[in-house]
């Protein structure tokens, strides 16, 4: 008899430890990426009485719980972040602590400090690659993904440049003959901006129009000379001349006054094997161009985009990928110790993580702009705490009966 206060007091412990565990659910109910415990409940090694033939068994008790971390899929919402990001599927953000120990979480809420260095809320560092000398490669080791703050984009002078257009079939050869303009803005090795210009003219030879290539004159210390040639179409208004092989237009511009570097200048005719002038019956008009080169531009922001690129959009329209979040895939994900501030870390019975970009290897992806909501039902957890306070009152009152039996049995003895 007893025996049943112990067992009745082990009852006790695990249900309050059960409270605990679902009040820590509840209390992360609008914690980003957190993950919900369950409690599993155990019994103690039990007493054969009589012979020992099992006919009569009974337990010590119910053994501390254990708690179980189901690593399910939280609903992902939108957010206002351009740094925050989301997980969907299997996978974690790889971070490091201050002390250089690796860390994982789903939480996604990021920002940067003064340095640059991408962060999560709780200043753990995030884990990544970073663009290197203009290229951006994921097979080296992981580091901390420092972002550009306030940098400037270096200019990129102009190598090539495009036109597609159309020259009007009616035009004729004169006198005086149909002519059409076309200009481009380049941009040298310091960033300043040039002008090109394309004239053409009817030629009297059918289907054929001849063109002469200028450079501003007001940028360079000598006159530049015209590029003149001519541009040969077929019967159905297609171009056969350059033919797709080239060799295509090319203008040297030499002595800019600005002291930037000379340009060499090619005429793109092609696209791939397509061409981009046509001759048919409509208005000669352009209908789109484009050049290789850039001014210097500031940076306006920085973001995380789906897939875990990290963006940078710079003054004059352009963006471009300066680092990657990496990701880490863990098989037995259930094994992980939580360290608080929505990160774990591995214990002894952990898988070795695999560390790679999101979307491969089984890895879950990664969502720019949304966080992943906890995963904590709050009618369950209801449920439980009303399951688990009955359970407490039960065993609350095993004890008083057998206070009251053991107070009988001493009485006895009167």
């Amino acid at each position: 008899m007893f025996t049943s206060f112990s067992t009745a007091l082990s009852a006790l412990s695990a249900h309050s430890t059960a409270v605990d565990i679902v009040g820590n659910n509840l209390a992360n109910i609008n914690t980003p990426g957190f993950k919900a415990n369950t409690v599993g409940f155990y019994d103690l090694v039990t007493q054969s009485l009589g012979a020992g033939f099992g006919e009569t068994q009974v337990g010590f008790g119910v053994a501390r719980p254990l708690t179980f971390r189901h690593f399910t899929q939280g609903a992902v919402k939108a957010s206002s972040g351009e740094l925050d990001v989301a997980v969907q599927g299997d996978g974690f953000l790889v971070l490091k602590d201050a002390a250089g120990a690796a860390l994982y979480s789903r939480g996604g809420i990021l920002q940067v400090d003064s340095a640059g260095t991408l962060l999560t809320a709780t200043g753990h560092r995030v884990q990544g690659w970073m663009e290197r000398n203009g290229a951006l490669t994921t097979n080296g080791p992981v580091g901390d993904i420092v972002v550009p703050v306030g940098s400037i984009k270096n200019p990129v002078a102009t190598t090539r440049f495009s036109f597609d257009m159309n020259l009007n079939a009616n035009a004729t050869a004169g006198p005086p003959a149909d002519t059409f303009t076309a200009n481009i803005e380049v941009f040298d090795s310091l960033g300043s901006s040039h002008l090109v210009t394309v004239q053409f003219t009817k030629d009297t030879t059918a289907n054929v129009w001849d063109y002469s290539l200028s450079f501003d004159n007001n940028d360079v210390t000598t006159p530049i000379t015209p590029v003149a040639g001519s541009i040969t179409f077929d019967s159905s208004g297609r171009m056969t001349a350059p033919p797709v092989a080239g060799p295509f237009p090319n203008l040297q511009v030499t002595g800019l006054i600005n002291g930037a570097a000379d340009l060499d200048l090619t005429w793109n005719l092609y696209d791939s094997t397509t061409p981009r002038l046509t001759q048919f019956n409509q208005p000669s008009a352009v209908a789109a161009n484009q050049q290789d080169g850039s001014a210097a531009a500031q940076l306006l922001r920085v973001g995380i985009g789906n897939g875990g690129a990290v963006l940078a959009q710079y003054s004059n329209g352009t963006q471009a990928i300066v680092g990657q979040l990496a990701m880490a895939s863990i098989r037995n994900a259930q094994s992980l110790i939580a360290t608080g501030n929505n990160s774990y870390q591995v214990s002894a019975k952990t898988a070795l993580p695999a560390v790679g970009v999101p979307n491969t290897g089984g890895r879950g992806n990664i969502l720019g702009g949304a966080i992943e909501s906890s995963t904590v039902d709050i009618a369950r957890e209801f449920t439980n705490l009303i399951v688990y306070q009955r359970g407490f009152q039960a065993n609350s009152r095993v004890i008083t009966t057998v206070d009251e039996m053991s107070q009988e049995a001493i009485n006895l003895k009167r």
